[in-house]
C-alpha cells in the first residue's frame, strides 16, 4: 500500500473471505489503512454466513473506526461448490445488503457488476435487472468482475446504458502473473479465456521476471484500448502485488502525485 499511495488512488479495497472467514482481519487491516495512509480505504462486506444484526454490527464498527466506503457484495459459499444461500436472519442480496448499511450510515457505496453475467443469474437480462436493484437501494458505482478483452467491457456498457443505468462502472482489471490461478478463477466466475492470453504465456512457468514483464504490458494495453473509448477510472485487482499495478500505471503515464507523499 505504501508503494501505490504516491498514485493518490481514489480508494483501495480490502477483500473479504469466502463466507466472511477474514472478517476480523479485514477490519483490523482496514482500520489500519485509515490510521496510516492518506488512501481513502473501502472495506468489503457480504451476506454470507451472518445474520443481520452481526452484518450491521460490523458496519457500525466501521464507521466508528472512519471507514466510510463500503463494496458490498453478496458473497460466495463458504463450501467451493455449493449454492448461495441466504442466512436465516441475513439480507438475502447485495440490493438487500446496500439498503440496510444506508439505514446505519451514509456510506458510499460499491457493488459488483459482470459483463459475462453472474454464473448464478438466470439470464443476462436478470442480471441487469439486480445491477438496477443494487444501485436503486443506494450504491453510487458497480465495479466490473475482471475480464481480457475490451469489447466484452464495452459490449455491457452498452447494455447498461440501454437498460437506463447512469451509474459509473468501474471496469475491473486483473494482471495475469500465474496463468493456472487466473484459469481457475475464471472458471469459478464465468470469465472467458481468450487463446491468445494462453499464448502469451505459454513457456513462462519458470521465468517470474518475463510473467511479470508480459502481465504488465498485457494489462496496460487493455487499459489504453478501454481508454480511447472514453473510460477513465479502472480498479487494479493487485493481489497485492503493489509493483505490478505501479508497473501498469507508470506505463499509462500516471505519476506519484507530491500530495501523497
Amino acid at each position: 500500500l505504501k508503494t501505490l499511495e504516491p498514485l493518490g488512488p481514489r480508494f483501495v479495497s480490502v477483500t473479504y473471505g469466502a463466507g466472511g472467514s477474514t472478517r476480523e482481519r479485514t477490519h483490523a487491516t482496514v482500520a489500519r489503512i485509515v490510521r496510516e495512509t492518506r488512501a481513502p480505504a473501502a472495506a468489503h462486506l457480504t451476506c454470507v454466513d451472518a445474520s443481520k444484526a452481526e452484518v450491521d454490527e460490523v458496519a457500525r464498527a466501521y464507521w466508528d473506526a472512519g471507514v466510510r466506503h463500503i463494496v458490498a457484495l453478496r458473497g460466495d459459499p463458504s463450501i467451493a461448490g455449493e449454492k448461495f444461500a441466504p442466512h436465516p436472519q441475513g439480507y438475502s442480496s447485495a440490493a438487500d445488503l446496500v439498503a440496510g448499511l444506508m439505514k446505519i450510515a451514509p456510506f458510499e457505496i460499491s457493488v459488483a457488476c459482470y459483463p459475462e453475467t453472474h454464473p448464478d443469474a438466470p439470464s443476462a437480462d436478470a442480471d441487469l435487472d439486480n445491477l438496477k436493484r443494487k444501485l436503486d437501494a443506494g450504491a453510487s458505482r458497480a465495479i466490473s468482475q475482471f475480464f481480457f478483452e475490451p469489447e466484452t467491457y464495452l459490449r455491457f456498457r452498452d447494455r447498461v446504458s440501454a437498460a437506463g443505468i447512469d451509474a459509473e462502472l468501474t471496469p475491473g482489471i486483473m494482471p495475469v502473473t500465474n496463468f493456472a490461478a487466473i484459469q481457475r478463477m475464471a472458471s469459478m466466475c464465468g470469465t472467458h479465456l481468450p487463446v491468445w492470453l494462453g499464448r502469451l504465456f505459454e513457456g513462462l512457468d519458470e521465468l517470474p521476471a518475463a510473467r511479470q514483464l508480459v502481465a504488465a504490458t498485457a494489462a496496460a494495453d487493455l487499459c489504453r484500448r478501454l481508454y480511447a473509448e472514453d473510460v477513465r477510472h479502472f480498479h487494479f485487482y493487485t493481489l497485492n502485488r503493489a509493483e505490478l499495478s505501479y508497473a501498469i500505471c507508470h506505463l499509462l503515464g500516471l505519476r506519484p502525485k507530491e500530495s501523497a507523499k
